[in-house]
């Protein structure tokens, strides 16, 4: 009998929830965007080269961040455990599906429905440690997936004004969100 990749990280990232979930959920919810971009070192074919692979990682990190993070500031619903007012959206869930995202649109269906089923997995942690309610982890879903849609819709425009069709350039583009001062910030460096 054959066994889905799928179905093998959900039977070890269930029992996880045993655990102290908040920490794995805030580990875990970045191996989507890791897998995104590492995939390939593993001897898996992606769509796009490293550089353009780093780009839809940070373009889609980036709007995520600015939407989810802007959407906690403006909605401000209380938590169901009542430590704050910045439920809703899930940023935990954005960004697991964000990374879910890129790697179905890199690696197809296959390394896809696994890297969707480590971010429904986020998403149910989320709402079982009662850090969000499930629409708060459905909108953080949708926001991910969105967010890594427009990364590959800009990815021409990043092309033109980067170079990349010239050899020698590089740029590398790192987003950042504070919730605790509530700022938002970007460093970006490029090589000729």
């Amino acid at each position: 009998m054959k066994v889905k990749l799928s179905t093998i990280l959900i039977m070890l990232l269930l029992p996880l929830a045993q655990l102290r979930a908040q920490v794995v959920d805030n580990t875990v919810q970045y191996l989507p965007m890791a897998a995104a971009v590492g995939l390939d070192f593993c001897g898996v074919e992606a769509r796009h080269p490293l550089r353009e692979r780093i780009a839809l990682t940070v373009t889609a990190y980036g709007a995520l961040t600015a939407v989810a993070g802007g959407l906690k500031l403006t909605v401000h619903e209380r938590r169901p455990d009542g430590s704050d007012d910045r439920s809703f959206p899930s940023g935990h869930a954005a960004r697991a599906f964000a990374g879910a995202e890129l790697v179905r649109s890199e690696y197809g269906w296959g390394w896809g429905a696994a890297a969707y089923a480590v971010a429904t997995t986020v998403g149910v942690l989320r709402v079982t440690g009662d850090h969000h309610y499930a629409h708060d982890v459905v909108a953080g879903a949708a926001v991910g997936v969105l967010s890594a849609r427009a990364a590959y819709w800009l990815l021409p425009l990043e092309r033109k004004l980067l170079g990349w069709k010239q050899s020698g350039r590089t740029a590398m583009a790192l987003p950042a969100y504070s919730p605790d001062t509530k700022s938002v910030g970007v460093v970006f460096t490029m090589t000729y």
